[in-house]
């Protein structure tokens, strides 16, 4: 039993290092902390490996996505704030926003499920590409810090838990599932936030 323990351990290190640094980056990203994005970039760049292997290349191209998405939130959360503040202040979603990025979701999907069903041999194409587009928006709205992103997060990893599920990476099975349940934490964290925020603007740069 040990043995097929320490077998399969080494055959997934890569997986589960991208997990332990996955849940580093969640809880970053809760606490607004500027670690969020070191951290997420090398969990990126980890799951580029893993989903290669694992035939999930809208998934592959998304850490891509995240690795550049990683140093623009970086640079965002040191340079974005303004000058009376500590740290970029959390903002809701207008309702124009989230008109724009409904259509910019679907357009990605349309184009990730074209680009995986004609050519590659991705046996997911659905599921991957409206992860995959989905995550896209969420990510940015991170960088921006807007408060909303948390609430696609909770569809996108509760979803992909069923995903990998099915393709038998259960290291990825078990962040996902945590990272639905920091998703709703994170939420909470940042919701609690924002209303300091309103009541005195102060509160939100302490």
């Amino acid at each position: 039993m040990t043995n097929i323990i320490v077998e399969w351990l080494l055959d997934n290190k890569i997986e589960l290092l991208g997990a332990i640094l996955g849940l580093s980056y969640i809880y970053f990203s809760i606490k607004q902390h500027i670690l969020t994005w070191p951290t997420g970039l090398l969990t990126s760049l980890l799951y580029v490996v893993v989903f290669y292997n694992s035939k999930l290349y809208a998934d592959m191209g998304l850490q891509a996505y995240y690795v550049v998405i990683s140093i623009y939130g970086w640079y965002f959360w040191v340079k974005g704030k303004k000058q009376n503040e500590k740290k970029v202040a959390v903002k809701s979603t207008r309702k124009i926003l989230w008109i724009k990025l409904l259509v910019v979701s679907i357009f990605l999907y349309a184009i990730l499920f074209y680009i995986l069903s004609k050519h590659t041999n991705s046996d997911v194409p659905h599921m991957d590409s409206m992860t995959t587009a989905l995550s896209l928006v969420a990510t940015w709205m991170l960088a921006r810090k807007y408060l909303e992103h948390w609430l696609i997060w909770i569809f996108v990893d509760a979803f992909s838990v069923g995903l990998y599920l099915y393709k038998g990476l259960w290291a990825t099975v078990f962040l996902f599932i945590v990272y639905t349940i920091m998703a709703v934490l994170g939420y909470l964290e940042w919701e609690k936030d924002l209303k300091n925020k309103q009541k005195d603007p102060k509160l939100a740069f302490e």
